[in-house]
């Protein structure tokens, strides 16, 4: 039996990634941090069947505890400070779990076993000012945010300690995937909930920042298949996981309200002030916030993951309309117990 270990694994990653294994009969680790109250999160349906260790990407002693503890076969890394918008406001925090924080897994990993094989949670966030259409394991990265920045030095340590010291270490550069799981700080979360509550009166309208950016959107189920196909290659290398379809974040708006009830949006104004407007009841359901604007905006993400459908045999299950429609329904159902 192979014993995996997870870090971030009461996030969304996490969660889908620990199933993943556990039905293929892996025996699961999972590293989460002590709080003074006990949240399972997106695990609280697998907390029996697996091994929690208390540990802190800051913390060397206690990751080389954790693989002490674990002796793991295959190591994911998915913890991060993950929200884009909190890194401005705290860059160093972001820094030292996102970039130095790699560098302690590894050193754990390269002091206690070695000949285990990582996984690093890179991002589509690192190419930023994208330097070419679409973007591929061999564009240059140019990131746009202290978050971009942090996993870059997460990316570029990982593969310095597979040259340096031969470990097996792979970076997944993911695109933008999400799931009914997603943290509802996320934007695409933040609309589908938004979208939900709205069509049963528990809202009036949300408030969104940039809705002509586009994306490259995912689902977390596909891609985490991804992470594990990597590990299980005769050679560690990087790949490219994305849909290689880019859409505005209007288009998710419009996709998910009309997926609730139907709703069909119509827009009115420009720039910030901007509305959409219920075709139907003619009520404001959408505003524009400066406040959301990044510092330095990210405009467009388009990934080609033509290298792992090629050499991991990997293909996305899940469209984006299915994607977006398992978000709606999800909060459909948790805005509907609300009324109860």
């Amino acid at each position: 039996m192979k014993h995996a270990l997870i870090t971030g694994i009461t996030g969304q990653d996490g969660s889908y990634l620990a199933e993943l294994l556990l039905e293929k009969g892996y025996e699961v680790y999972g590293i989460w941090r002590r709080k003074a109250n006990v949240d399972y999160g997106n695990i609280e349906h697998l907390k029996d069947k697996i091994h929690l260790i208390y540990a802190d990407m800051t913390d060397p002693v206690s990751l080389i505890t954790a693989m002490k503890i674990s002796q793991a076969d295959e190591v994911y890394n998915l913890a991060a400070q993950s929200f884009v918008a909190s890194s401005w406001t705290t860059p160093l925090n972001t820094a030292e779990t996102d970039a130095l924080g790699v560098t302690n897994l590894l050193e754990a990993i390269r002091i206690v076993k070695p000949e285990a094989k990582f996984y690093q949670a890179s991002t589509s966030e690192m190419f930023g000012l994208v330097q070419e259409m679409p973007q591929t394991e061999k564009t240059p990265f140019y990131p746009r945010s202290p978050y971009g920045v942090a996993k870059l030095y997460g990316h570029w340590i990982t593969k310095n300690y597979r040259e340096s010291y031969g470990l097996f270490a792979c970076s997944g550069i993911l695109f933008n995937h999400e799931s009914e799981r997603r943290g509802l700080e996320f934007v695409t979360r933040k609309i589908s909930r938004a979208a939900a509550r709205i069509s049963l009166g528990l809202q009036d309208y949300v408030e969104l920042g940039n809705l002509d950016s586009k994306r490259d959107w995912g689902h977390s189920k596909d891609y985490v298949r991804a992470m594990w196909l990597m590990l299980q290659q005769d050679m560690p290398d990087d790949y490219v996981i994305a849909t290689n379809e880019t859409r505005t974040v209007r288009e998710f708006v419009e996709t998910a309200f009309y997926l609730t009830n139907g709703t069909v949006i119509r827009w009115q104004g420009e720039g910030v002030d901007e509305v959409g407007v219920d075709k139907a009841s003619g009520k404001v359901i959408v505003k524009i916030n400066k406040e959301f604007f990044r510092p330095a905006e990210v405009d467009v993400l388009l990934g080609n993951p033509e290298k792992a459908e090629k050499q991991l045999g990997w293909k996305r299950e899940i469209d984006f309309m299915e994607l977006v429609h398992r978000m709606v329904e999800n909060d459909l159902k948790i805005a509907k117990a609300e009324l109860k």
